[in-house]
């Protein structure tokens, strides 16, 4: 609020002294309407200048600079070429112009090679500490809600940004048509304003956008390059092209891979064989935190519990399996002679009815 008040002052300001002064012997409200269109163009310019970053202002006004430099020597040699006149006059302020708008577009665009770092603590508060830590929600990550239990246990320091493009996408997935897009919006909406309750946290919304680029991965992407921040997102092909464009990236993912319970081979465990496994003759379960257990010989133990034990473990890019057999043995070798007394059959005694029970009498 006091800013647009500073601006309006300005506005007034330079409008009435055109107004009073008329420059160039114009009409009084010619030269207010002069100075307000003047003053506007200021105001427009130092909100460009506000939204740069401090690498491309100094590479801006570094290559001004070396233009306006190589401009005032390219003058000096057209005083010795041309006659002096209107024709001279016109070829070196065009001379300047140029120079200074090449040096401008230059140092802007190659501001962000500058080291910063190289200089010492002279720039120091433009690389505070909160500023090094700011984590930059993507909506992958949002909607998935791990993301406000981390936050929540103390785990993620530093500022949490939310920009207006990831929350305008947030809001069309929320609106959209289709039922289950529409609930996971909402679910992240909702994990966002349950952040925003907690007192221990620091959400702050960014209106940086980038107009020039068309996918949120790559405004992520250029923004975490400005703010120096680190991208938090559950998306696998995001973080494959972060790391191309070397911005630091958290996957919730890999956090929750890092964090299951290690299974050594040898190990035993217990496990309810869900559905089929690809291979023949596999039962397929899960670990109480997702984790796939693929079983052989267990395709007819379907819907029930076994012991196993763990025969390898196999790490891919999607998350943990764990492979594993039963502990029975056999079923030819489940039938022992019962010392004193046989049948009148003169046979084996078969033991109680279990798993493995179930198992052979379905195999025959």
């Amino acid at each position: 609020m006091d800013l647009i008040l500073i601006r309006l002052c300005f506005l007034l300001v330079l409008g009435g002294t055109c107004f009073f002064l008329r420059p160039f012997g114009w009409n009084p409200w010619l030269s207010a309407l002069a100075g307000f269109a003047a003053a506007g163009l200021v105001v427009v310019f130092e909100q460009r200048v506000r939204a740069l970053s401090l690498r491309r202002l100094i590479g801006a006004v570094t290559g001004s600079i070396l233009g306006i430099f190589g401009a005032f020597l390219i003058s000096l040699v057209l005083r010795e070429s041309l006659p002096a006149g209107n024709t001279l006059s016109v070829v070196s302020i065009f001379v300047l112009l140029l120079m200074a708008y090449v040096g401008l577009l230059v140092g802007t665009s190659k501001g962000d090679m500058l080291n910063l770092a190289a200089l010492g603590d002279l720039f120091g508060p433009e690389r505070s500490p909160a500023k090094r830590n700011l984590k930059i929600l993507d909506t992958s990550a949002i909607i998935d809600g791990r993301i406000a239990d981390m936050a929540e246990t103390g785990f993620l320091e530093g500022l949490l940004a939310v920009p207006q493009f990831v929350l305008r996408e947030l809001q069309m997935v929320a609106d959209s048509q289709d039922p289950s897009k529409r609930q996971r919006g909402r679910r992240g909406l909702d994990v966002l304003h349950r952040m925003q309750g907690n007192s221990l946290l620091t959400i702050q919304i960014l209106e940086n956008d980038y107009p020039k680029l068309r996918e949120v991965d790559l405004k992520l992407i250029e923004l975490a390059k400005e703010l120096d921040g680190k991208i938090v997102t559950n998306d696998f092909n995001l973080n494959k092209v972060a790391g191309l464009h070397n911005v630091a990236v958290l996957n919730i993912n890999d956090l929750a891979n890092a964090l299951k319970p290690v299974v050594l081979p040898g190990e035993k465990m217990r496990v309810v064989i869900l559905k089929e496994g690809k291979e023949y003759d596999q039962g397929v379960g899960y670990l109480d935190d997702g984790t796939m257990v693929v079983v052989d010989h267990a395709r007819k133990l379907i819907g029930k519990a076994v012991d196993i034990s763990v025969t390898s473990v196999l790490q891919t890019a999607s998350g943990k399996m764990i492979f594993g057999k039963m502990d029975e043995p056999p079923c030819g070798r489940r039938r022992k002679r019962r010392r004193g007394s046989r049948s009148r059959h003169r046979g084996w005694f078969r033991a109680e009815p279990d798993t493995w029970d179930a198992l052979c009498a379905s195999s025959r």
